[in-house]
């Protein structure tokens, strides 16, 4: 399966210079945030396939305008031809009462919450976020740090990809497109890359949910698992 990854800033390539050939082969696109909703629905609508998005620190007006044709996946977990993705946006707190910014108790909550739906869909092959892990990509200045938690959850869960955003190609010389951290492949999508995933279930075309955006595990039942 070929899987389109974004991030960040709106690719030239795909968006100013649009030729439907480009897009020939994608079967699923990712996007880890901080991209505008009508460059997502653009490509939802060309390319004819799922487009899964998380939300960026700086996706405070999806809340008005949603990408349309797209699916958000935060807090979530699908399954698309049988690659399990859960999603996780969001930034570092680095300002106050600010929209999809959380503190590192806050993000570790949300994993936490998950518990119970990771048991059941025996983990996951992709951790789709917008911050990076801590250490594996990240950047020493508050706003581009990585989450600790993170880490936990790849030593525990082992996921084949950490897709993440967040850290732009230009803000450093050396910046490096794909890390490993243990078992998982750690890929930067800043603007975008494309991916070859096994297909598990290939006769599986549609895509599934394997948590639902009403269930809500509390904490409780989480720590059961």
């Amino acid at each position: 399966m070929q899987i389109l990854l974004l991030s960040d800033v709106e690719s030239e390539y795909l968006w100013d210079h649009f030729e439907k050939e480009k897009l020939e082969g994608i079967d699923l696109i990712l996007s880890c945030g901080d991209l505008k909703a009508e460059y997502l629905s653009f490509l939802a609508t060309l390319s004819k396939v799922p487009v899964l998005y998380v939300r960026g620190n700086h996706d405070g007006h999806y809340a008005e305008v949603p990408p349309g044709g797209c699916d958000c996946i935060e807090d979530q977990i699908v399954s698309y031809k049988g690659v399990r993705i859960m999603g996780l946006g969001g930034s570092v707190r680095y300002r106050p009462n600010e929209q999809n910014m959380y503190t590192e108790k806050e993000m570790a909550r949300r994993i936490r919450k998950r518990r119970f739906a990771l048991w059941r869909s025996k983990g996951v092959d992709i951790l789709l976020t917008h911050a990076p892990a801590r250490g594996v990509g990240d950047a020493e200045d508050l706003a581009h740090r990585g989450f600790e938690c993170f880490l936990s959850f790849m030593k525990k869960y082992h996921p084949t990809f950490l897709i993440h955003g967040h850290v732009h190609a230009n803000y450093s010389r050396k910046f490096v497109r794909e890390r490993a951290f243990e078992e998982t492949r750690v890929i930067n999508a800043y603007e975008r890359y494309l991916i070859t995933v096994p297909e598990p279930h290939p006769e599986q075309d549609r895509l599934v949910w394997l948590t639902h955006r009403k269930e809500e595990e509390n904490d409780e039942l989480g720590k059961l698992f």
